[in-house]
């Protein structure tokens, strides 16, 4: 063991299960803030007299907070450590659930969907830059393998318990729900989180140091590539979750039901190449793995455009759907590792730029996805194809790092 291993190899022992769960725990504030209150739209478009498009605002609104959170979110947690931050979200992320629940409009409610994605953000944020702070090789590639696996749950259980919860409640009540996960959450860091970060690794500097930081960042192909990757992998992930219900349900006639079983399969293939993607790399290389992935994401994509343009069968859909989103998700522990390994020091302000990457490029792709209305699967093939085709090319900016920052 040389010096520099001792620190890391401490961290790593400190790592009990309560805090590895919690960390996985904060994965779950975007997937669940997008996906829980899904099933009661409907009835929310209703009661504040509002039109479908401007009721989507609010999907819009806290996709753009997601974004732009982690941005603002990551540079701070690398100066002021990852506890506090971590804290002041949750906490705005609770509040801001509870006035979601009593917006009297629909403009107050997409106001509130903004804050509550920037709030939820720091969860998604810290979570990656806090298991870089402890986790280092292997364990790191584990990690983000679980993380992705957590993030493929959390899809799967939003829907189903909005689902259940419009059942017994109406769409204030899925807010008032939502608030209650922030208030479990934000009680298992008071009491579990502990500081990640110690001061002597944090980052000096106001706003242009930051600067300074994402100009580091940027300079680096690999870390480029790794966050261009991630983002085009996941306008493909969004224009799934934003069409695949109008060609299952609109084109081939699936029953609700039906759909959510077609959603499970696929999340479940997300879960479990998520978790693969991370041994695969572990066992063998970041790079091959991605390829991989892509590899994968790339047929599924092509046998969606193919289905399209030949009306070819149900199972086609549901087989490409599955491959294409399995390619992703092995995809992605790889991208993440690539991305962060090199920066322990600013690993905040990294993870950042990951994140506006997934939920920016997500939030382009997902509307052209109905350019062509809902009876016409041919745009959400050529999305996904050309979001592939996009990610594989910036394949050629990854290459072997000859220092780990």
């Amino acid at each position: 063991m040389t010096v520099t291993d001792a620190p890391v190899t401490t961290r790593e022992q400190a790592v009990g299960r309560p805090l590895a769960m919690v960390l996985g725990l904060l994965t779950i504030f975007g997937p669940i803030s997008m996906d829980l209150y899904l099933p009661v739209l409907p009835a929310l478009t209703a009661e504040l007299r509002s039109s479908t498009s401007t009721a989507q605002l609010t999907i819009t609104a806290c996709l753009l907070g997601l974004a732009i959170g982690q941005v603002i979110a990551g540079p701070l947690s690398d100066r002021f450590g990852r506890r506090l931050p971590l804290l002041i979200g949750v906490a705005a992320y609770t509040l801001t659930s509870v006035l979601c629940a009593v917006s009297p409009t629909v403009e107050t409610l997409i106001a509130a969907r903004f804050v509550q994605g920037l709030a939820g953000a720091v969860g998604i944020v810290i979570a990656q830059a806090a298991g870089r702070d402890v986790y280092e090789g292997a364990k790191l590639l584990r990690y983000y393998g679980r993380l992705t696996v957590l993030g493929g749950l959390a899809a799967i259980v939003g829907p189903v318990i909005g689902g259940q919860l419009a059942t017994v409640t109406d769409w204030r009540g899925v807010f008032l729900f939502l608030a209650a996960v922030g208030v479990a959450i934000l009680v298992a860091c008071i009491v579990i989180f502990k500081e990640t970060l110690p001061l002597s690794r944090r980052s000096a500097g106001g706003f242009f140091h930051t600067l300074q930081d994402f100009r580091r960042l940027l300079a680096d192909r690999v870390f480029v590539g790794a966050v261009l990757i991630t983002g085009f992998t996941y306008s493909a992930i969004f224009a799934y979750l934003s069409g695949a219900t109008f060609v299952l349900q609109g084109i081939y006639g699936l029953s609700p039901q039906g759909y959510s079983f077609a959603f499970g399969l696929n999340s479940l293939g997300f879960m479990t190449f998520g978790f693969l993607g991370g041994r695969l790399a572990e066992r063998w290389s970041e790079k091959a793995t991605m390829v991989i992935g892509l590899a994968m994401a790339t047929a599924g994509s092509l046998g969606l455009l193919t289905t399209a343009l030949l009306h070819l069968p149900l199972i086609a859909v549901i087989l490409s759907l599955f491959t294409m989103v399995g390619g992703v998700a092995a995809a992605s522990p790889p991208a993440t590792s690539l991305a962060l390994k090199g920066y322990p020091d600013i690993a905040g302000t990294a993870s950042s730029l990951l994140g506006l990457a997934r939920f920016a490029f997500g939030g382009v792709a997902a509307p052209l996805v109905g350019i062509g209305g809902a009876d016409n699967a041919l745009p959400f093939g050529i999305v996904t194809v050309v979001s592939v085709a996009a990610a594989a090319a910036c394949l050629g900016l990854i290459r072997t790092r000859t220092t780990t920052g």
